[in-house]
């Protein structure tokens, strides 16, 4: 459906929410235009989930009230949403993993035949038509959960676009997935922006928002800074002084010594069952080693490799100038000292209904269980507060549940988990996805540090600015096997460009 551009297709006004103890919402308002890609940022913590789920149906708002072309609305849950032409491509993942790709995408609005079954022909075909959209090379009839995180944030936007919503949501569109696929996404959207569709972006990466976006408006403390304001004439350095209350200052990374000795990690020629193929690299202490490439290149399959989670079918694996062999992740972290910060935190890194106690002692309890298998609760706490302690985490104790934590905190406990472990080698997979600015540059500033103090990096990210400002080399993956590898000069152009030509 075309809608003619210009008109107010969402209006928020003086919206509140709160939450015991918390008021996450504080008389927010904002305007959606029709042919118009509004970005909303802010912090984490800042209010922008509770706004789109308030938007969505998910909550209620207290007081404040909502508009949809001109007419008050108030959505009694996410299908009310939905049916109203309210389309969301949300943060965290919403696919049936049992699922194919084609039920996923057009689980709204399933074809059927004789008024009963459903048409799976018909449902391959429609799905095959938003996956060209996407240029996602997988079959309608694929299971989401055999997808890489990446593909899935793609099902997930192929899945709002299938609805031929008027308004459509996109919560971190592009936290999983490469400059590839975000020049693609953008074209996208900006193709649906011009005929008529409203859409609200939401991101952490200022970048995008100056590239992609018409307006913006910010959130600091769940209160409007900026409502609507033009992206036109407005710098970076503005927003994030709307966004943190102050500049900010994004320091020089120390210099840090790379140790000559023997490598703490070695792949020669190695393939395993999950789809690596001949990857050969050597890793040392006090190194930050990145790995990229677009998305479905394998990254994350070698990590699993090396964790033990999948087995490795041929060549050799190195640690310390030793053959391993993990057979499993307890004996990568146990044996070989590896440790693994999934991309996926919510579901691989993290229980999120446990304590950051819990959590964090996860690792240690083979390490310093006693007789029978006993456990020291004063021993283990003090490992827990120590690493805790050390990474900053903000919490009003070890008993808070991980899944009442901000995102980057949630992923401080992650790392402190690898911590607690003595891992010597750390394998960061998109370490700041949802992450917020300010913290993301302190995460930065963590990973160097723990370099710096003689820890084995590997990062695999998707960022191109974070693999150019942290690594010490780039690896380039393409199909499951490495394809260069490239000394960083830290100059963002010279090195995106050369990555890239890698990869076309």
């Amino acid at each position: 459906m075309t809608e003619q551009l210009d008109h107010v297709a969402l209006e928020v006004s003086g919206v509140s929410k709160a939450f015991p103890g918390v008021l996450a919402l504080d008389n927010v308002s904002m305007t959606l235009r029709t042919g118009e890609i509004h970005a909303l940022v802010g912090e984490n913590g800042a209010g922008k989930s509770t706004l789109i789920k308030i938007i969505t149906g998910l909550y209620q708002p207290d007081p404040g009230e909502m508009k949809m072309f001109g007419k008050p609305v108030k959505f009694s849950s996410t299908r009310a949403a939905i049916q109203a032409g309210i389309g969301v491509v949300p943060q965290e993942r919403n696919l049936i993993p049992r699922f194919t790709v084609g039920e996923n995408i057009l689980l709204e609005k399933m074809p059927v035949q004789a008024g009963a079954f459903v048409d799976y022909r018909q449902i391959n075909k429609e799905a095959q038509k938003w996956l060209d959209v996407m240029r996602l090379a997988i079959s309608p009839g694929e299971m989401v959960a055999d997808l890489s995180a990446a593909q899935m944030q793609l099902v997930e936007t192929a899945k709002a676009l299938a609805l031929d919503s008027r308004v459509l949501l996109l919560d971190e569109p592009t936290a999983s997935i490469t400059t590839h696929e975000v020049t693609f996404l953008f074209s996208v959207l900006r193709d649906l922006r011009d005929q008529g569709v409203a859409i609200l972006f939401v991101t952490h990466k200022l970048e995008e928002v100056m590239e992609l976006c018409d307006c913006v408006t910010v959130l600091r403390d769940g209160r409007n800074v900026a409502s609507g304001e033009k992206i036109a004439g407005l710098t970076r350095d503005q927003l994030i002084t709307w966004m943190i209350g102050r500049p900010q200052e994004i320091t020089e990374l120390p210099p840090k010594q790379l140790s000559s000795e023997e490598p703490a990690l070695e792949l020669r020629n190695l393939s395993a069952e999950s789809g690596t193929r001949d990857a050969s690299f050597k890793l040392h202490r006090g190194e930050v080693l990145g790995l990229y490439g677009l998305v479905g290149a394998g990254r994350t399959e070698l990590a699993h490799a090396l964790i033990g989670a999948a087995r490795i079918t041929g060549g050799e694996l190195l640690v310390d100038g030793k053959p391993a062999r993990p057979k499993d992740v307890s004996t990568a972290m146990n044996k070989y000292k590896i440790g693994y910060v999934s991309e996926n935190r919510k579901t691989e890194g993290l229980i999120l209904s446990h304590s950051i106690l819990f959590n964090v002692s996860i690792t240690i309890w083979k390490r310093i269980a006693r007789l029978f298998g006993w456990v020291r609760s004063a021993e283990e706490r003090s490992v827990v507060l120590d690493n805790v302690s050390k990474l900053d985490v903000r919490t009003p104790s070890l008993e808070q549940r991980v899944m009442n934590l901000s995102g980057g905190n949630q992923q401080k406990v992650s790392i402190a988990k690898w911590l607690a472990a003595k891992a010597d080698i750390l394998i960061f997979d998109e370490p700041t996805i949802g992450i917020d600015i300010k913290t993301k540059y302190a995460l930065h500033d963590l990973i160097w540090d723990l370099a710096a103090q003689g820890k084995a990096v590997l990062l695999i990210s998707s960022d191109m600015p974070e693999m150019i400002r942290l690594a010490d080399r780039v690896l380039v993956m393409k199909a499951n096997r490495i394809i260069d590898e490239l000394p960083n000069s830290h100059d963002y152009d010279q090195m995106s460009q050369r990555i890239m030509q890698d990869l076309a």
